[in-house]
């Protein structure tokens, strides 16, 4: 066996189905969208993000997954066309009130998913896809993502498939298999005949700072899914002697992964 029989789009789709993991729905989103906002642009993780962007001769940025307009809202001052596509028309009306409320009529939205047929999304200077890549199958992501960048395409894929510590799943009584790897994304834009620059962003994990077991629970549920009552239990039991530093769980890493355009 050598690397180039390996069918890694195949691989990552039959990991992915393993995984317990369930896409979020549209709607699930859209109940989360407007409190998202403000947290999202001011994140370290969204300025680390954009300060890795090469921006030279770009115009236009199509944001893949974007949420409340996470990146394209920081870089929208900048270009003359901001597209912002997700799944979520909650996600989209906030994103088109922050705009306005910035006086950025150059931003536009798309309500698309993955799977869409995108064959009216435009094409743009640069395409960003920041942590929307847990999909079904990635091939056919990173095929889109290519076809529809100009010049540069940035996206940054979970490290260690794991969107909650493994010691709190522990705690609970739940392991949760992890999601495929960014090492996947690699072998397949490789086979694309794509040799990509990858770099690491860390990111604070989603349960540090919680105020309460309330909405420490309410966390944990939002990535693991519902707790049943033995599973709260065991989990307050945890909480009420674990450190905060241990309540949070360890830093978030994501894989920056990003590529010049050039003709296939």
């Amino acid at each position: 066996m050598t690397l180039e029989t390996i069918d890694f789009a195949q691989l990552y789709r039959q990991h992915q189905a393993l995984s317990t993991r369930t896409r979020k729905t549209a709607s699930a989103w859209d109940a989360r969208a407007p409190g998202m906002a403000a947290k999202a642009l001011a994140s370290g993780y969204a300025q680390d993000f954009v300060a890795r962007m090469d921006l030279r001769g770009a115009q236009s940025l199509l944001d893949v997954g974007c949420g409340p307009g996470t990146i394209g809202l920081l870089l929208a001052a900048q270009l003359q066309q901001v597209v912002g596509l997700d799944y979520s028309a909650g996600m989209l009306a906030v994103l088109r009130e922050q705009a306005a409320a910035r006086g950025l009529q150059q931003v536009q939205t798309l309500q698309r998913a993955w799977e869409d047929d995108w064959s009216d999304v435009p094409e743009c200077d640069l395409v960003v896809a920041s942590r929307s890549t847990a999909v079904a199958d990635i091939d056919m992501a990173l095929h889109k993502l290519h076809a529809k960048a100009r010049r540069r395409v940035y996206l940054t894929h979970l490290v260690g498939g794991h969107f909650t510590d493994p010691h709190i799943q522990d705690a609970i009584g739940r392991r949760v298999p992890p999601q495929p790897d960014y090492i996947y994304l690699l072998n397949i834009l490789h086979r694309m005949g794509i040799h990509p620059e990858l770099s690491y962003l860390t990111q604070e994990s989603r349960l540090a700072g919680a105020p309460d077991f309330a909405e420490f629970a309410r966390r944990v549920a939002w990535s693991l899914g519902e707790l049943n009552v033995v599973e709260t239990t065991r989990l307050h039991d945890w909480y009420e002697r674990a450190s905060p530093a241990q309540r949070a769980g360890a830093p978030m890493r994501w894989a920056f992964i990003s590529w010049e355009k050039t003709p296939c």
